[in-house]
């Protein structure tokens, strides 16, 4: 069976896409595979940590639980009957290509913008990558 694979990070941008690859994947009966990558805490996850001898590698397996819980509701909310949730650790745009290319990904679907609004600007984005790097259909969700 063939999936729809969006990317998340808890953003509202993020949480439109999977809003979006829910739709679409519950129209065409496909499988639907919500994927977090951790990369690193922002400045502003940091400064909300409690000081306490929880590692940062902890809280950054927290938060990308959370993300994921979040979105796979949201997804069968919405009617999708087969989802499947998944973190991936390491560069975002590899770790996506990565998942694409190794199984029967034929849609990938991001935000246009994530949490990462400075990284991207300076960087490129990750769904500006993700379109030219693909070996599937990417949709980018304004």
């Amino acid at each position: 069976m063939t999936s729809i694979m969006v990317a998340t990070d808890g953003s509202a941008g993020a949480s439109r896409a999977v809003e979006a690859a829910a739709e679409i994947a519950k129209a065409l009966a496909c499988n639907l595979l919500i994927v977090t990558v951790a990369d690193r805490l922002l400045g502003e996850e940091v400064r909300q940590l409690p000081h306490s001898s929880v590692s940062t590698g902890d809280v950054l397996a927290a938060l990308t639980a959370q993300t994921l819980s979040a979105a796979e509701a949201r997804a069968r909310q919405l009617g999708v009957q087969q989802v499947e949730a998944r973190t991936s650790w390491g560069d975002v745009t590899q770790s996506l290509l990565d998942i694409a290319a190794s199984g029967s990904i034929k849609m990938i679907v991001v935000g246009r913008r994530g949490r990462g609004h400075l990284a991207g600007l300076l960087l490129g984005s990750i769904s500006h990558k993700l379109v030219s790097l693909a070996p599937c259909a990417v949709v980018v969700v304004p």
